[in-house]
């Protein structure tokens, strides 16, 4: 032993880091807040995004990195700007708003290659988890694309000499490396055994999603009905049903409290109600994530799909929140008679009105009744025809005052499907008919590239069910009453010049280029993002397994990368013999001279044999010459020959001529 200690100098982790490395670690850090962009504070954004620039531009000018008591204040305000905005530091967005603040802070100590190296690391895991607000195709692709920079880091760290490295032969190598990783990565994703349930969670967010709600007054609706973003996407087993058909149940409302409708205790507290069938259609669904146990299913729903129950009205609830996309099979019916014997204790909840609201709708309607006694279709007719008269389909209607029936009935005489289904349900009652509310989606746009119903959040619609003797629950949509177009063409068409934005983004190339985003989109959800557990288990149907366990999935995943490896090792091997690109030249110069004569002996050195090729070739001296002094410089100047070197040397071996020439 010598007692002397290794200076840290001599420690390869802690070299300074090259500035082309630094600013390859800043991109890599820039890449995920800006992955990390839409879903954080904007202050927070901005706030790191100066914190990222300030500190590129120090280390640019040569300045030591941030003292400790700069450092420290910054790390105790970002955990305390996070509580304040959140109210907690656990969750999604408090947990990722840290994380990437933190990932930026580390750049203002990041001044060796360990730092580096650790920076990365924590990249790449604040990448992944911004995976947890978006799994779409648009998110994963920019995703998988901040990856590219932080590898580009990591082989920064191994080159020889950073700063002569250019940024076209940073980036190209780490690219065909991503692209060789491919079949590999599709391997793991088909075979790598999943679970039924996520291994672990994170509290969802808090913020108000754009969804069909479990209450219903005028005006709740508004938000969604102007939301042009995909609810769900369907593909029929044969011709899919009309326009008019398309009506997709969610809730049934049944208690009113003279603003707002609700379903009421008593709607999921009775025994399941009788249906007899007819026709049926069957049909496959992908709905987007709605963070609700609801599922929209069409009318009407003959039987739960899987982990999923039928409720009593016919309406379907997931048995955990809906936070991923969700696939599913279902058979509906298009004709039937449902619930045709009404429970006592339901008739009283479908005719339950409050006191106080609705005087003259209920003598309107309590007039019609006396009219028409003893035909319910009648009073029904007598309803619709007063809403063919002089109502109107709006979606910027008139506010209401606290009787909002009878100031929408004989006051404003506008509204949308909201105002309509809510006053002609109040009628139903007070006119002794047992009615109630549902709400869900109705029409929605068939892809014809995609062949399938695209049903956008706009299509959200409420209408009404009047129960009838020996008929059971009927629907009725008293906003076709005044806008037929809203359930015959859909609803932009009965949006477009009532406060809708029909028209922007209606034009026909822009239309078909939105059909085909669309299928793309759905085959990501279909491929991807719905790949679950039940659909690799039927991965190996095709080989005689119909349930494939897990033991087989990992028999196969295993056999498949052993081979994957194994064929990686054997064109490595055989890249290895190659040699690199200069070696390469060199043999090709090597056959071109053997076909004059001039072989290179076994143990014979490269300017021994570029002088005897010299003698041989006297006409050719000159360029021999030249090739002998560039490919010494070349293989014995260097560590690693410089490309554009080793270009020119195989230019000038092409440029060599043999043919011809004077021995």
């Amino acid at each position: 032993m010598t007692g002397a200690r290794p200076s840290l100098r001599d420690r390869p982790d802690e070299a300074v880091l090259a500035p082309r490395t630094f600013d390859l670690l800043c991109l890599t850090m820039g890449f995920v807040l800006l992955v990390h962009a839409s879903h954080l504070p904007l202050w927070l954004t901005g706030a790191l995004a100066v914190v990222l620039a300030a500190r590129w531009r120090q280390r640019r000018l040569g300045h030591r990195k941030p003292p400790l008591w700069i450092k420290l204040p910054l790390v105790g305000l970002l955990l305390g700007a996070v509580i304040v905005q959140n109210g907690t530091l656990f969750g999604r967005e408090p947990g990722s708003a840290f994380a990437v603040g933190l990932l930026v802070l580390k750049l203002l100590e990041s001044e060796h290659r360990r730092d580096a190296r650790v920076g990365v690391a924590f990249a790449c895991f604040a990448l992944m988890s911004a995976l947890l607000f978006d799994q779409g195709l648009v998110a994963s692709l920019f995703v998988s694309l901040g990856i590219v920079p932080a590898l580009a880091t990591l082989r920064s760290l191994e080159a020889v000499d950073p700063q002569a490295t250019s940024w076209k032969r940073g980036f190209v190598p780490v690219l065909l490396a991503l692209l060789a990783a491919v079949p590999l990565s599709l391997f793991a994703f088909l075979f790598i055994p999943r679970l039924s349930t996520p291994l672990w969670g994170t509290p969802q967010s808090g913020q108000a999603m754009t969804g069909l709600s479990n209450r219903l007054s005028p005006g709740t609706m508004l938000d969604l009905m102007t939301d042009d973003t995909p609810a769900m996407r369907l593909t029929f087993d044969g011709p899919p049903p009309p326009n008019e058909a398309r009506y997709f149940r969610a809730y049934t409302m049944q208690w009113f409290d003279g603003e707002g409708w609700s379903p009421g205790s008593r709607s999921t507290r009775r025994p399941p109600s009788t249906a007899d069938y007819g026709k049926r259609v069957s049909y496959q669904a992908s709905l987007e994530p709605t963070h609700d146990r609801v599922v929209p299913m069409l009318d009407l729903a003959t039987m739960a799909p899987a982990e999923t129950v039928l409720r009593p009205d016919h309406t379907v609830l997931a048995n955990k929140r809906i936070d991923e996309v969700m696939t599913f099979s279902a058979l509906a019916a298009t004709s039937y008679r449902f619930e045709p014997t009404l429970d006592d204790g339901v008739r009283r909840d479908n005719l339950q009105l409050p006191m106080g609201v609705g005087s003259r709708a209920r003598a309107l309607a309590a007039s019609w009744s006396q009219q028409h006694a003893g035909d319910p279709s009648a009073v029904i007719r007598a309803a619709l025809s007063m809403f063919h008269g002089d109502f109107s389909y709006t979606l910027a209607p008139a506010p209401l005052g606290r009787d909002r029936i009878d100031d929408f009935l004989f006051g404003t005489r506008e509204g949308y499907c909201e105002h309509y289904a809510s006053a002609f349900t109040f009628l139903m009652r007070a006119a002794g008919l047992p009615a109630r509310v549902v709400t869900g989606y109705q029409g929605g746009y068939w892809n014809t590239t995609g062949k399938y119903l695209l049903v956008r959040r706009s299509d959200a619609h409420a209408w009404s069910e009047v129960w009838l003797e020996g008929r059971g629950w009927v629907r009725f949509d008293p906003t076709a009453a005044v806008r037929p177009e809203r359930v015959h063409l859909g609803a932009s068409a009965a949006n477009a010049g009532h406060g809708g934005d029909e028209g922007l983004f209606d034009m026909p190339w822009l239309r078909n280029l939105r059909d085909r985003w669309d299928v793309v989109n759905q085959w990501w959800n279909r491929g991807v993002i719905g790949f679950d557990a039940l659909r690799q288990q039927g991965l190996l149907q095709p080989f005689g397994i119909a349930h494939a366990e897990v033991t087989d999935l990992a028999l196969v995943f295993a056999i498949g990368c052993a081979l994957l490896v194994a064929g990686a090792l054997a064109w490595a091997l055989f890249q290895r013999r190659e040699g690199d690109a200069l070696d390469a030249w060199m043999r090709r110069l090597q056959r071109k001279l053997a076909r004059t004569g001039v072989v290179r002996r076994t143990g014979e050195g490269p300017k021994h044999f570029f002088a005897r090729a010299a003698r041989a070739l006297p006409g050719q001296r000159n360029a021999l010459e030249r090739l002998s002094e560039l490919y010494l410089r070349l293989r014995y100047g260097h560590d690693e020959p410089p490309p554009e070197l080793v270009t020119e040397f195989g230019r000038a071996v092409k440029e060599l001529k043999t043919r011809g020439v004077v021995k």
